[in-house]
């Protein structure tokens, strides 16, 4: 992984580059890239490919996560994701749509991936923290409000 400081100005977010490399785990390399940068709110794009990943689609009737495996190579055609503290932690909440040989398309939750051959995300951090907290009615941790604090 290789991570280059965009902009860096105490009165506006923060910016990186973060290239992650064939063999990658994506969402541990971007959770420990969180953590060493600090990072306790931000948003996230990126592009690039995935050896393989674990993607889900949240079921709001049985609140769990329904998992859609992918086993071949794809093309990251869309992620994008957000960075909150959630049990006082950096934690990476990414959503991606995987492009296919055939051309057809998956997305989902992701879960777990292999970057390969690289994977391109932008980083923009925020000065203020973000908190998730288990909202039970959904039965999903959610971003906090200002009020829920």
């Amino acid at each position: 992984m290789h991570i280059r400081l965009l902009h860096d100005d105490a009165r506006a977010p923060r910016q990186f580059a973060v290239v992650l490399e064939a063999g990658d785990e994506v969402v541990p390399a971007l959770t420990k890239f969180a953590a060493e940068q600090q990072v306790t709110a931000g948003s996230l794009t990126g592009i690039g490919a995935f050896r393989s990943a674990g993607l889900s689609l949240f079921d709001p009737v049985a609140k769990a996560h329904v998992p859609i495996p992918v086993t071949e190579h794809t093309e990251v055609l869309g992620l994008t994701g957000n960075i909150a503290l959630k049990d006082g932690l950096p934690h990476v909440h990414a959503h991606v749509v995987l492009g296919r040989r055939d051309g057809t398309t998956v997305g989902g939750h992701l879960q777990q991936a292999v970057a390969h051959p690289a994977l391109e995300v932008f980083v923009t951090a925020y000065p203020t923290a973000l908190t998730r907290q288990l909202d039970t009615t959904l039965g999903l941790p959610v971003i906090a409000s200002d009020t829920d604090r």
